[in-house]
């Protein structure tokens, strides 16, 4: 058994429970993913399962991919994950989300959705200065150090950047339910990315 899957985020809805809560819920289209390598620890210094995710056509793969795979079938996507048995695990063998039960509680990884260049108010929160007639301030963000000492910004200043575009983990979600004929694991809550983006589901 293997550690985690790979998913595409399908987008958030809602589950009604029997005694009429409302859950909201992301929507994840699970596997399958096939063992592409087993890595062992005299060889590399580990123990680890490497699988694919998304079959695709063989001539969209570039050639060091293509001999990687040679006799296997052609993946987009290739991860790692440990192995709880490792012996156990051969290569060609396929993994879906059946590994998951509901109610357990899982983590996921996800890319956040990038904005761009952004201030301080949108990135880190800030209230801005006063919007009244004649203020010049409003979305800057002020006052960033001190006057002739120490002469410099000190590191970890909260200032206007790049914001988004980054991995984030979100843990202690719970697996409300799973569609079987449509390989969709519905978790409770948000999860990082946006509709569509590549996220790991890792068991807590």
């Amino acid at each position: 058994m293997i550690s985690g899957m790979l998913a595409r985020k399908i987008g958030m809805s809602q589950v009604f429970q029997d005694n009429g809560t409302m859950v909201p819920v992301t929507v994840l289209q699970v596997g399958p993913m096939t063992v592409t390598q087993k890595k062992n620890k005299d060889r590399d210094g580990y123990d680890g399962v490497q699988l694919g995710f998304e079959e695709i056509a063989e001539r969209k793969l570039n050639r060091p991919t293509k001999g990687h795979l040679k006799g296997q079938t052609p993946v987009r996507i290739l991860r790692e994950f440990r192995a709880e048995d490792h012996d156990a695990v051969t290569v060609g063998q396929k993994f879906d989300h059946s590994i998951f039960n509901e109610g357990e509680l899982v983590s996921v990884v996800g890319t956040s959705k990038g904005r761009g260049f952004t201030g301080v108010m949108k990135r880190h929160g800030f209230g801005g200065q006063p919007a009244s007639h004649g203020h010049r301030g409003k979305r800057l963000p002020g006052s960033i150090g001190q006057c002739a000492f120490p002469a410099r910004v000190f590191k970890g200043r909260k200032m206007g950047g790049q914001f988004g575009n980054t991995q984030v983990t979100t843990q202690g979600l719970t697996i409300v339910k799973i569609i079987d004929n449509e390989r969709l694991v519905l978790i409770k809550g948000a999860v990082p990315g946006p509709n569509g983006g590549l996220v790991t589901i890792r068991k807590s």
